[in-house]
């Protein structure tokens, strides 16, 4: 390599196509590579380095120092904005989104990409309130009610106008605590073992355990291809704040979202194949 920028792609390239040496005008596809390694290589590139490129570039500049130089050129241009898209038809699924569905259609049903939240509640417990904070979560994210379908061979994704996140109960508070700690356990780990089926949906779960009159645990589980670490996060908080509004009778404190998560996937797919 002849500069930082190319022993950073050489490492990259190594990374994905698992093999090394990797020389900086080896061919990345006489080297093994694919579309789907091309599209984890443009993923980390973007994630490595800061850079969007479109898909394209990849096949144009096959070499790493033929794609150093586009990546230059790259780094001076401006992404396109991400603007809200038409929801008449289903619409492309974001590349990590897709990279589930496929690992989906291998083992269907495998709980290996669940996303649980436990969040334990300590005094009295509006549970009205919080089903309703559960319901306006689900109508304010779009991907809380997507599902994922297939057409002419390709993965698409379907937005349902309306959908519910029933909260399911279970109330331990009739057993002695040592079996009471040891029942809510068990059934934690059965829940977030309860498989999702990505066709049909629903996508997310809610469950709540009533321990005693002031004291409760509840689980929200997601699918990996609707959520990940940092919205699981953004999720419980906005549920927080939804219920704290909504058991003292006030509206939604929470401003309308300009964007979803399918305007983005569209946006992706645009920019980054071209």
């Amino acid at each position: 390599p002849r500069s930082a920028l190319e022993a950073r792609l050489v490492s990259l390239w190594e990374q994905v196509l698992r093999r090394s040496p990797v020389g900086i005008h080896d061919n990345f596809f006489e080297l093994g590579g694919h579309s789907l390694l091309a599209t984890q290589l443009v993923s980390r590139v973007r994630s490595s380095l800061g850079v969007e490129l479109p898909l394209r570039e990849l096949f144009e500049a096959p070499t790493v120092a033929a794609l150093a130089a586009r990546i230059d050129s790259a780094a001076r241009s401006q992404a396109p904005a991400i603007l809200p898209v038409p929801r008449t038809e289903a619409l492309p699924l974001s590349f990590a989104q897709q990279r589930l569905w496929f690992i989906d259609q291998l083992e269907p049903l495998s709980p290996a990409y669940n996303m649980p939240a436990f969040v334990r509640l300590q005094g009295p417990l509006d549970v009205n309130a919080l089903q309703r904070a559960l319901s306006e979560l689900v109508r304010r994210h779009e991907a809380l009610r997507t599902t994922f379908i297939q057409h002419e061979g390709q993965p698409l994704q379907r937005i349902a106008p309306e959908a519910s996140l029933p909260l399911d109960t279970v109330d331990l508070g009739a057993l002695l605590p040592t079996a009471a700690r040891e029942a809510l356990e068990q059934q934690l780990r059965e829940e977030s073992l309860k498989p999702f089926q990505l066709a049909t949906g629903p996508l997310a779960r809610a469950k709540l355990w009533k321990q005693g009159p002031n004291e409760h645990v509840l689980a929200l589980t997601l699918h990996h291809i609707v959520s990940d670490g940092w919205s699981m996060g953004v999720l419980v908080r906005e549920v927080a704040a939804l219920y704290d509004a909504f058991s003292r009778g006030q509206p939604s404190p929470l401003p309308p979202l300009p964007l979803q998560y399918a305007d983005y996937a569209v946006w992706q797919r645009q920019w980054l194949q071209g």
